[in-house]
C-alpha cells in the first residue's frame, strides 16, 4: 500500500454546508451549490475540502444528529449529486472529507428506536442506559454540553440514558464491540466510494468510565460560563480506553490509500497529544485549537507555538485552525486588520492549515434578533452559551441579492457588508483579502521551507511574532496597530520580500519599520 501523507502538503478547506450556495431556493445550501463553487476552492490554493455532516438528520443539531450514517439528507440533495460532487471535486485534483459523527445518533435512528423499545432488545446495550439514583434522579451529575442534565428519562423502560448534548442526540455505547464493529462499516461504505478521509466529532466522547462516577467540581466556575463548567470533566469523557477504539478505526483508514483521519479534540496540549497514538496510531491529525483560544498578541501566541512544537511526538505532524463552524470567527475576534496577519500565520506555521469557508473575504459577525436564533444551545443558555449562529452565516459571493447566495430567503442572516464584502468584488482587487489567501497559499506550495522546514523563532519587538522556517523563509508580523522599528538579523536585511499583508504583493525591499498590522514573508537571499 502507497501512502504519500499528501495531507501534509495540502491545506484543507472547510465548508458548512448548509450556507455555502443554494440551488433550488429553499434558503438552505446543497451538494449541487458546492459543486458549483469548486473553482472558487481549487482558484484559491487549497488541497482539500471538509464538509460538516451531510448525512440524513431530523436536524435537531443541524445533522450533527444522525439518523442514517449510509445516506445524504433531502436538504442537501441524494446519493447521485454526492457522487457527482466527488467526481468533480476529484477532477479538480482536490480531495474531499465527510464530517463523522460517531459519538452519538439522532434519537430518531432505528438503532436508538430498538434500543429504547424493551430492556432486553438486542441493541438496548448499543446505548448507555441507567438505573435512576437512589432518589429517583439522575444517575451521577454529568452535565450536557447544551446545558442542564445530560441524562434523560425513559418512562417506557425505567431508566435513564446518557446524552452528551442534546437528550435527541442519545450517546452509543463504544464499549459494546457490536457498535465499534457496526460503525467501522460506515467508514468503509464511504472509503468504498472514494471519500479521502474524515473529521471525527468529538473524538475524546467515545468512551465514558465504566463506573459512571460523578464529576469533581470546577472550583474556577462562576455563573457567567455554561452549565458543562460546573464540572471538571474528569470521567465524562478522555479516558484511557478511547486510544483503543481510535486505533480500530485508523487500521480501517489505514487499509485503503492516502486516506486520512483527523480528530476534534478540545484539550490542553498535553492530553491533545496523546491522541496521535503510541507509535503515530492514532489519529493523523488531532485538530489544534490552541489559536481559537489564544489571546491575540505575540509573546502568548508564540510561547503557544513553542509549547505545541515541543510537545509533538516523534513523527507527529502539527496542524493549526484558526476559525470552526462553533468558534467566533477570526475577524469578529481580531478585527479585519489583523485577521489580515492572521492568514499569513495560518499559512505559514509548519504543519497542515484548515481555513474555513468565509474567513478569506474575512466574514466577521453578525447582527441576529432573538427570533433569528436556531442554534439549539444557544437557545438553551442564552447569554451564556456561543450562538455558534453567527459562525455559520452564507457565504457572501457577490452585491447580487442575498449575496448570490440563494434566491430564496437565506435560513441565517448575512452580515451587514454584504454588498461590499464578498468575493466578486475582492477578485478584483489586488490588495484584498481573498487575494491576500490566493498568494499565501501559492506561495506555500512553492516554497519547500514553508512545507517542511523547521520552525524557529527570532526574537524582536513584543509587539512583533517573527520566525524562520528551514533555511530559507523568515515571517515578521506586527500584532499590534502601531508601527515597529525593526532590528533584522544581517541575513534578513537582504532578503527578498515575498509578500506583504496589507498590499497582497511583493515589495521592492524589507522595510526598516513594520506598519500596524502589517506583515512580509522574506526569502533569505543566502539559502537561494
Amino acid at each position: 500500500m502507497s501512502v504519500s501523507g499528501w495531507w501534509r502538503e495540502a491545506a484543507l478547506y472547510q465548508i458548512y454546508p448548509r450556507s455555502f450556495q443554494d440551488t433550488d431556493g429553499n434558503g438552505i445550501g446543497d451538494l449541487e451549490g458546492i459543486c458549483r463553487r469548486l473553482d472558487h476552492i481549487a482558484d484559491l490554493g487549497v488541497g482539500a475540502v471538509w464538509l460538516s455532516p451531510i448525512f440524513r438528520s431530523p436536524m435537531a443539531d443541524f445533522g450533527y444528529d444522525v439518523s442514517d450514517y449510509r445516506d445524504i439528507d433531502p436538504v442537501f440533495g441524494d446519493m447521485a449529486a454526492f457522487d457527482r460532487l466527488l467526481e468533480e471535486t476529484h477532477a479538480r485534483g482536490l480531495k474531499l472529507l465527510l464530517d463523522f459523527v460517531p459519538n452519538h445518533s439522532s434519537d430518531q435512528h432505528p438503532w436508538f428506536q430498538e434500543s429504547r423499545s424493551s430492556r432486553d432488545n438486542p441493541k438496548r446495550d448499543w446505548y448507555i442506559w441507567h438505573d435512576p439514583a437512589p432518589d429517583g434522579g439522575p444517575p451521577n451529575n454529568w452535565m450536557s454540553n447544551f446545558g442542564g442534565s445530560a441524562w434523560e428519562w425513559d418512562e417506557h423502560t425505567d431508566q435513564y440514558y446518557y446524552h452528551a448534548f442534546l437528550a435527541e442526540q442519545p450517546d452509543l455505547n463504544w464499549r459494546n464491540p457490536d457498535v465499534r464493529a457496526a460503525m467501522r462499516d460506515v467508514l468503509r461504505f464511504w472509503l468504498d466510494k472514494g471519500v479521502d478521509g474524515f473529521r471525527v466529532d468529538v473524538i475524546w466522547h467515545l468512551i465514558k468510565d465504566a463506573e459512571f462516577r460523578d464529576n469533581p467540581l470546577n472550583p474556577h466556575y462562576d455563573a457567567s460560563h455554561p452549565d458543562i463548567d460546573r464540572y471538571l470533566q474528569v470521567y465524562s469523557a478522555d479516558q484511557p480506553e478511547v486510544h483503543d477504539v481510535i486505533a480500530e478505526l485508523r487500521a480501517v483508514i489505514d487499509s485503503y490509500d492516502d486516506r486520512l483521519l483527523i480528530g476534534e479534540i478540545y484539550l490542553p496540549i498535553e492530553r491533545l497529544m496523546t491522541y496521535y497514538g503510541r507509535d503515530n496510531s492514532g489519529v493523523h491529525l488531532p485538530f489544534n485549537f490552541q489559536l481559537i483560544q489564544c489571546a491575540w498578541n505575540a509573546d502568548a501566541i508564540g510561547s503557544l507555538i513553542h509549547e505545541y512544537e515541543s510537545a509533538l511526538p516523534e513523527g507527529g505532524w502539527p496542524n493549526w485552525v484558526l476559525s470552526n463552524h462553533d468558534q467566533p470567527r477570526i475577524a469578529a475576534r481580531v478585527g479585519e486588520a489583523q485577521a489580515r496577519v492572521a492568514a499569513m500565520l495560518l499559512l505559514t506555521l509548519r504543519g497542515t492549515p484548515t481555513l474555513y469557508y468565509g474567513d478569506e473575504i474575512g466574514i466577521a459577525d453578525v447582527d441576529m434578533t432573538e427570533e433569528e436564533v436556531l442554534d439549539p444551545a444557544a437557545i438553551n443558555e442564552p447569554g451564556v452559551s456561543f450562538n455558534r449562529d453567527r459562525s455559520r452565516t452564507p457565504m457572501q459571493w457577490s452585491d447580487k441579492p442575498v449575496a448570490g447566495f440563494s434566491d430564496g430567503k437565506p435560513w441565517l442572516p448575512l452580515t451587514q457588508d454584504w454588498r461590499e464584502r464578498n468575493a466578486a468584488v475582492q477578485r478584483q482587487d489586488p490588495a484584498s483579502l481573498l487575494n491576500l489567501h490566493r498568494a499565501l497559499l501559492h506561495i506555500r506550495s512553492i516554497e519547500p521551507d514553508l512545507l517542511s522546514g523547521a520552525y524557529r523563532r527570532i526574537d524582536m519587538d513584543e509587539d512583533v511574532l517573527a520566525y524562520e522556517r528551514g533555511a530559507s523563509i523568515a515571517v515578521i508580523l506586527n500584532l499590534s496597530s502601531e508601527p515597529v522599528e525593526l532590528s533584522l538579523p544581517d541575513k534578513w536585511k537582504a532578503a527578498r520580500v515575498l509578500l506583504s499583508v496589507r498590499s497582497a504583493q511583493a515589495l521592492n525591499e524589507v522595510p526598516a519599520n513594520l506598519a500596524g498590522a502589517e506583515g512580509v514573508i522574506l526569502k533569505i537571499k543566502d539559502a537561494e
